[in-house]
């Protein structure tokens, strides 16, 4: 018996463009993969490539030539990582019937086309969170008093313990603070951060007036990155279970990537292959489905996640009671 009449998935650069906004959007709720481990584009799908230990690329060396001399050489060793992108995406059905009856108040491709979106970054953000608040990868030195205790809390103490711990491990020093929505307004009614800003002159110290870029610069960070993505951990059809994808419990001090340069030492990167027409945020195709009589609006990109320098973080723990 024939199958049901499909057509080949056809690309929609309409639909995309519509995903501008919304990708503003999606910012502003806290999605912050690309900012954490930023985007690089390989060729390949999968492959090796070489990281400099941190150790070499510190060492001293002797520069001086004397005539008629050689001079000096670098005799780097490599340390071989490997990446493979695997390709992440999700459908979304659109029924001819409910698209027609519904025409009137929204789109429905549309709207299935932004839910099968989220569902494919939330799934990359949700693995970024557990690969950088990771305590088999680092271990967490605890805060003494936790970010919420806003009298006793020592936040600026802390973060500076951390840059100072980083660069003593690495020689690189962090240009970056990692955590989650809950933590950050937490940061901002801490009177160690509040009277730090009132003796440098600020006369309004409300909460609502203090933003990320003046957190970083109380930290003297290039920024705070400030997650605020959720998750429902429940099963289908059980009550909802809502929780941060990047929890609480954790802030990371770190070095993230400024250059597309793999040499500069980062705490690791978003490999990309958009050979097979993946995009990094998303590449949003559709298909005829007649065995559901409609459309399907699917969303995938090959992406893999990378760790590369954790000498260049430090996780610090018991931020929130």
């Amino acid at each position: 018996m024939p199958g049901p009449e499909t057509s080949l998935a056809t690309n929609r650069p309409d639909l995309a463009a519509s995903f501008e906004e919304f990708d503003l959007e999606l910012q502003s709720r806290g999605y912050i993969t690309h900012r954490v481990l930023p985007v690089f584009e390989t060729p390949k799908v999968s492959g090796t490539y070489g990281v400099i230990p941190i150790e070499q690329m510190l060492r001293a060396s002797n520069t001086k030539r004397a005539a008629g001399g050689a001079y000096g050489r670098g005799g780097w060793t490599f340390q071989e990582q490997s990446y493979t992108c695997l390709e992440n995406g999700f459908e979304e059905p659109v029924d001819d019937r409910e698209s027609e009856m519904y025409s009137d108040f929204f789109d429905a491709e549309q709207v299935s086309a932004a839910r099968a979106f989220e569902q494919v970054l939330r799934g990359q953000e949700e693995r970024v969170a557990a690969a950088v608040f990771n305590t088999t990868t680092w271990t967490a030195t605890s805060v003494t008093n936790e970010w919420d205790d806003a009298s006793n809390a020592t936040p600026i103490t802390d973060v500076e313990n951390g840059v100072q711990a980083v660069y003593a491990a690495s020689g690189v020093w962090p240009n970056a603070l990692i955590i989650n929505r809950k933590v950050y307004r937490n940061l901002r009614l801490c009177d160690q951060i509040i009277d730090r800003f009132k003796s440098q002159g600020f006369v309004d110290v409300r909460a609502s007036k203090i933003n990320e870029a003046m957190l970083a610069s109380i930290f003297d960070l290039d920024e705070i990155i400030v997650a605020g993505t959720t998750k429902n951990s429940a099963n289908e059809g059980a009550a909802a279970s809502l929780a941060p994808v990047w929890s609480d419990e954790y802030a990371m001090i770190t070095k993230v990537a400024t250059s597309n340069d793999l040499r500069e030492a980062c705490l690791g990167r978003t490999f990309h292959w958009g050979q097979d027409g993946s995009q990094p945020g998303g590449t949003i195709e559709s298909y005829r489905d007649e065995t559901v009589r409609g459309d399907v609006v699917r969303v995938r990109h090959d992406v893999d996640n990378k760790i590369i320098y954790s000498a260049v973080g430090e996780l610090l723990d018991n931020i929130t009671t």
